[in-house]
């Protein structure tokens, strides 16, 4: 018998990490019941983009109206990694991929690689996957190329999935993700559509991430080819991990340094950090703020008038699809090796028509870290 996947301890094993989860499901009070929301996909189709040239960043997208599967033909193991789960984000994805490990009836473990910053440490979670023998392993990675050589060493015995952040294809069976570059981009336009070249010029500071993220390189190349289409200038470049207490440091030192900028463009919690310091200076709805992705402090901050806009990638469905591409991939069904949901910019104007349902996990879910195939 393959040895039992030992996983992380879980993140209530410290006082300070059970303060961090306390926050984190604080922070989710938008969504449907979990019930309401796996009901949602039995039998549903799943509206996707899919590159015409799989795992190309700027590949032109055909729409793919995807049949899931039903149930998988046995309780495969899998072994998941995430860069962290300091916010809501990958709260989000996580979700998605309990729902849908539970709807088709297979297992999997999970670790958190703690931050961006951790590289050696995922590295080392990704070893512990090799040496538990599962069938399958999902890698939301913390670095675009820094796990390369282990990736390669690994799927020479069982395949790996790419999940969310972009990662160097070489050992990649399927990606479930979209393109970082128009995540960038979508932000960047809303910009620009605001300040079209030949308007007054405007000045804007940005915070991309993470440097060596395996996101935070496409992001930032959108986002800037976006904005060079406007009167905004980008004055003031910030990057760091996207923990809260990280984003809060960078922003106050950026408002410290430039106190005439017009907007703040940056992560989930770069924007989350940005409304409290703003309301906490006086200067709530004198700078504009816009998210590259979305949070449920995010959505919040959009449904009240507090931030301008964000895109979102669904992060809920990219974890079920993450999940579904390992299982087709073990079961030789796989047909589509790259898919992703479609970008929508949500704005005050549209929040309520699209509705938080496959962005945001719902407000009762906590992190799962295992989860046993019935």
């Amino acid at each position: 018998m393959a040895p039992r996947l030992d996983r992380n301890p879980p993140a209530w094993a410290s006082p300070l990490r059970a303060l961090a989860v306390l926050a984190l499901v604080a922070a989710t009070t938008l969504g449907a019941t979990p019930a309401a929301r796996a009901s949602e996909t039995e039998g549903a189709r799943w509206p996707l983009m899919v590159p015409m040239v799989a795992f190309d960043e700027q590949s032109a997208l055909r729409r793919l109206d995807y049949a899931p599967l039903g149930r998988a033909s046995r309780g495969w193991r899998i072994c998941v990694l995430y860069p962290h789960l300091k916010d809501a984000y990958w709260l989000s994805v996580n979700y998605g991929m309990v729902e849908e490990a539970r709807r088709l009836g297979v297992s999997f473990v999970l670790y958190e690689a703690g931050g961006y910053p951790n590289l050696a440490r995922q590295i080392d979670q990704l070893a512990r996957c090799r040496a538990a023998r599962p069938d399958a392993v999902i890698l939301g990675t913390v670095s675009y190329e820094g796990l390369t050589p282990a990736v390669e060493a690994l799927a020479r015995e069982i395949p790996v999935i790419a999940a969310v952040n972009d990662i160097d294809d070489r050992g990649i069976s399927a990606k479930s993700a979209v393109s970082w570059h128009e995540m960038g981009a979508a932000a960047g336009r809303v910009i620009a559509e605001r300040h079209p070249p030949g308007s007054p010029p405007v000045r804007l500071a940005w915070f991309p991430g993470p440097e060596g993220a395996g996101w935070v390189r496409f992001v930032e190349a959108g986002l800037r080819e976006a904005v060079a289409a406007s009167s905004a200038e980008i004055v003031a470049t910030r990057n760091g991990d996207t923990g809260l207490e990280q984003q809060v440091l960078l922003v106050e030192d950026v408002l410290d340094a430039h106190p005439g900028i017009d907007y703040i463009v940056g992560s989930g919690p770069t924007a989350e950090a940005a409304v409290s310091i703003l309301r906490a200076r006086g200067l709530d709805g004198q700078i504009g703020i816009v998210s590259t992705y979305m949070t449920h402090a995010v959505y919040r901050g959009i449904r009240r008038g507090r931030i301008l806009a964000a895109p979102t990638d669904f992060a809920v469905m990219q974890g079920r699809l993450a999940i579904e591409l390992a299982v087709r991939t073990l079961e030789g069904r796989l047909e589509v090796v790259h898919a992703g949901p479609e970008i929508r910019t949500i704005t005050p104007d549209n929040i309520e028509a699209i509705g938080p349902a496959e962005s945001l996990a719902p407000a009762s879910f906590a992190p799962v870290f295992e989860i046993t195939a019935e």
